[in-house]
This record gives C-alpha cells, structure tokens and sequence, in this order.
C-alpha cells in the first residue's frame, strides 16, 4: 500500500502517478522514492497505459527532497549514502526512459530534484 503516492489507470489507458504530502509540500524521502519506482515499473509493464502523468496534491508541485530525510542521511555512512542517491537516480532514469509518453503537471513551486522529475517527463504543462 503507498504511504505518499497514487497510481491509477482509467479505462482509457491514462495513468495517473500523484505525489501526496502536500502538507510538506510534497517534498520526497526514500518512501516515496520507491514507491514513485514501484509505479513507474507497473505503467512499464502494462500494456493498458498509453500515457502516465505526473501530478501532485496540493498548492505545490514538490519542494523536492525532504529536509528531515536528509538531516537523517548526515548520520547515515558512507555506502548508505551511495545507495540512498542509486535510488533517487534509479527514478529518475525510469521516468526519463519509460516507454509510455509522460507528462508532468506542475503547479505552483517545483524547487530541486521536483525540476529534475519534471524534466524527465515528454512534456511539462505549468501552472503558477
């Protein structure tokens, strides 16, 4: 079950990833990361998608990564480290080489990695 996304896939083949913490602005940690991959790998597979947007909840697009899960990284080592920034990158790279056409729906603030998810995306559609 996802903590900080929805995915769903209407009876036209639209798939629909959110970003849902918009009480921090929908900034991301390692959760929400693997769910964002998690989604990404199923519109991947599913030969029903046709097209993914990329949305979130709330006022903001994304703050990008979340301040508290970084502080957190600070007093993780080394190789944790590596591994935490593989899984940021591992999304990144699925959503700019997804087969399905993606859009990105960004309203108000994208700051940070938010810049990087959208620009992965086909097209970007925004709003202020």
């Amino acid at each position: 079950m996802s903590q900080y996304t929805s995915y769903q896939v209407d009876a036209r083949g639209v798939a629909r990833l959110s970003l849902n913490r918009p009480d921090v602005h929908n900034a991301f940690d390692d959760v929400m990361i693997a769910e964002l991959i998690e989604a990404l790998n199923s519109a991947e597979n599913d030969d029903a998608v046709r097209v993914l947007v990329l949305q979130s909840a709330g006022k903001n697009f994304s703050a990008g990564a979340d301040l508290n899960w970084m502080r957190s990284m600070a007093e993780k080592d080394y190789q944790q480290n590596i591994d935490d920034a593989g899984e940021l990158s591992l999304l990144m790279q699925r959503l700019d080489e997804l087969s399905k056409p993606t859009i990105a729906l960004v309203q108000g603030a994208a700051f940070g990695g938010a810049v990087g998810l959208a620009a992965c995306c086909d097209m970007v559609l925004a709003q202020p």
